[in-house]
């Protein structure tokens, strides 16, 4: 998934990176189900648990995306692979290659940026226009200039931001900035490449919408 200009695979210092594929398609029956006005979902990972409370109308088309990921268990055993102190922590590659493959095609349309990127929103990692897929990362600080690149904040984390500023970022970016996870070789080669050789990675363990 090339994310743009922000997380771009190669360039870009704050470039979100989202490496994404070229194709569209259409989302199958069952996984892309309207999501409720407001809901909240539990991840509970191996730092501790977090509550992030999604409102629909902020980005609905990425909080509906979200919504169906999460019902999916998309998320499950996902490392946040993406710690950049004072800046994000990204996740959302599947440990499965298969399972990546299969959402890497169906792509999202945009949503107008309504809320600013503050600290401890969410917004879609992506790779330019109509890229939207699952990657999303949490904003560890106030990062307003993304508001005018396209991202767009669907919910924000009301419980546990301290286990989000706590996971582990030491491998930081990824390269040529960072000694960081390859995001191309994750897709390919999923949590065994991560297992291997960035052991120390937090993950999540589940996410699950909350009652």
């Amino acid at each position: 998934m090339k994310l743009f200009s922000l997380l771009s695979c190669a360039v870009g210092a704050l470039l979100l990176t989202a490496c994404t594929s070229e194709k569209k398609a259409t989302s199958p029956p069952g996984i892309d189900e309207p999501a409720p006005a407001a809901f909240k979902v539990k991840f509970e990972t191996s730092k501790g648990d977090f509550v992030v409370e999604v409102v629909t109308d902020w980005a609905p088309l990425g909080a509906r995306r979200f919504y169906n990921l999460v019902n999916q268990k998309f998320y499950d055993d996902v490392r946040f692979f993406r710690v950049v102190r004072n800046f994000v922590v990204q996740f959302g590659i599947n440990g499965d290659p298969k399972v990546s493959r299969f959402w890497s095609n169906m792509r999202i349309l945009d949503d107008p940026v309504k809320q600013s990127n503050r600290k401890g929103y969410l917004s879609f990692a992506m790779a330019g226009p109509t890229s939207r897929t699952t990657q999303v990362f949490i904003n560890l600080r106030d990062n307003p200039n993304l508001d005018g690149m396209g991202f767009a904040p669907f919910g924000r984390v009301v419980e546990g931001m301290e286990v989000v500023e706590n996971l582990y970022d030491s491998y930081g970016d990824a390269p040529p900035r960072g000694t960081g996870p390859d995001q191309s070789r994750i897709e390919t080669q999923g949590n065994d490449y991560l297992a291997s050789q960035f052991p120390r990675l937090d993950y999540i363990k589940t996410a699950r919408l909350m009652p």
